[in-house]
């Protein structure tokens, strides 16, 4: 393992709860939980194993699964003697500790003055000029963007209001802080709700859960001025992963991973992270199981670079999974952002795609109602949005909109280990 870096709340190390992940082979896995529970029965010396398939209780904040049938995880408390055992047991592909998880932003009005954003547009300019000179690149020079009346820079720049498609019919689950639920701008919408957070309820008030949903789904004309939402019909489901705080344990963020996709949401969006550089089989066994049905997780790539003092980072868990799209964030300029991590050596460490994630204006909790943000939190939301929007008007699912949307991405004069295939779009120009 990695030596963790310091932890912050823009930075966040590897923190344990003391569990366990028990991250489950194939064949023990079907139509039922069967051999799943007896597997996990015997290797944690529970008598009675709860399991996801399990009918839920009245109180649904209050069931907490030791097995997530669906994902092919199980959560449990080992000593040191049954740890060795279950690491030497060949039924499991792997053991992990569980981690704590924190939001990937860097805070309201991101810390970024002008002089940043000149000096990055600049940089932008003369990689794409000496591309060119150099005959490597056909790519356009990069525009630069900004906020107007009636549109963010971000939906500008992604080309969400040159397309007729709205969301209408596609389930976009946004697992994070949860929902401000009084906030006019979500009004007569479709959300369904569930909180994973022992103790705390869905309504938000960090204000990262409601900002990456106003992103990802927010209104056509909210009422507090320029449209900032993109797949404005869709269905909204608000899983509260992290607590209040902005931390959450894996076990939440995969026991709120399996209900949105039982739930029927085609789309994950996940704006959370750690810094760790090497791959999570449990978040990869739940990205391939989303993908086998259909659903695409897509995750913030992490903000642990300093670009500026030559640290580009890495894209850390879960973004890193193989199965999981890992977005970059990009400024008005198109530039790369400095705090957005690079590509990694890990098999699935790289950027797949990019997003506006910088100086990004989106719902608050009340009584403030908007705020500019900035990190690959934000990025990761207009990822999600125009996937909906793409699955809309193509119908594709799971690997096929995967598959969609870095096909339709806009080439950028960057390195592609920064922003994958490139700058998302929904025009697919």
């Amino acid at each position: 393992m990695t030596e963790p870096r310091p932890t912050d709340t823009d930075r966040p190390g590897a923190t344990f709860t003391g569990r366990y992940l028990l991250v489950l082979g194939d064949d023990l896995l079907g139509d039922d939980d069967t051999a799943a529970r007896t597997c996990v029965r015997e290797l944690t010396g529970q008598a009675e194993i709860t399991s996801s398939r399990d009918a839920l209780p009245l109180a649904p904040s209050g069931f907490h699964p030791t097995l997530l049938a669906r994902l092919g995880v199980a959560v449990a408390e080992l000593d040191p003697d049954r740890l060795r055992a279950a690491r030497a047991d060949r039924r499991l592909l792997a053991v992990e500790p569980e981690r704590v998880q924190r939001t990937l932003g860097t805070g309201p009005a991101g810390g970024l003055s002008a002089e940043y954003l000149r000096g990055f547009a600049d940089a932008a300019t003369f990689l794409r000029d000496r591309a060119v000179a150099a005959g490597t690149t056909d790519a356009p020079a990069p525009a630069r963007f900004g906020d107007t009346d009636q549109l963010t820079w971000g939906l500008q720049a992604t080309g969400v209001d040159a397309v007729p498609e709205t969301g209408a019919g596609i389930g976009v689950a946004v697992l994070d802080t949860g929902l401000d639920l009084d906030h006019p701008d979500f009004a007569g919408r479709d959300i369904e709700s569930r909180s994973f957070v022992d103790g705390q309820q869905v309504q938000d008030v960090k204000g990262h859960g409601t900002h990456c949903a106003g992103t990802a789904c927010g209104p056509l004309t909210p009422g507090s001025g320029r449209r900032y939402g993109i797949a404005y019909e869709s269905r909204i489901l608000i899983g509260k992963v992290l607590g209040d705080d902005g931390a959450g344990a894996d076990a939440g963020i995969l026991e709120g991973i399996e209900w949105a996709i039982t739930s029927g949401a085609q789309i994950i969006s996940m704006s959370l992270g750690v810094d760790l550089d090497e791959v999570s089989a449990a978040y990869e066994n739940a990205g391939r199981r989303a993908l086998d049905a259909g659903v695409l997780i897509i995750a913030a790539a992490g903000n642990n670079a300093e670009r500026s003092a030559g640290d580009a980072g890495f894209v850390g868990v879960p973004a890193n999974s193989p199965s999981i799209m890992a977005v970059g964030a990009v400024d008005a300029a198109l530039a790369i952002a400095d705090f957005s991590a690079a590509s990694s050596a890990v098999d699935g460490g790289q950027v797949d795609i990019a997003g506006p994630g910088v100086d990004v204006h989106s719902s608050w909790p009340m009584p403030q109602r908007t705020e500019s943000t900035s990190g690959t939190s934000m990025a990761a939301p207009h990822v999600a949005g125009i996937a909906a929007l793409l699955s809309q008007r193509t119908g594709a699912r799971g690997r096929d909109l995967w598959t969609g949307l870095t096909q339709a991405a806009q080439r950028l004069p960057l390195p592609s280990g920064d922003v994958g295939a490139g700058l998302v779009r929904a025009s697919g120009s």
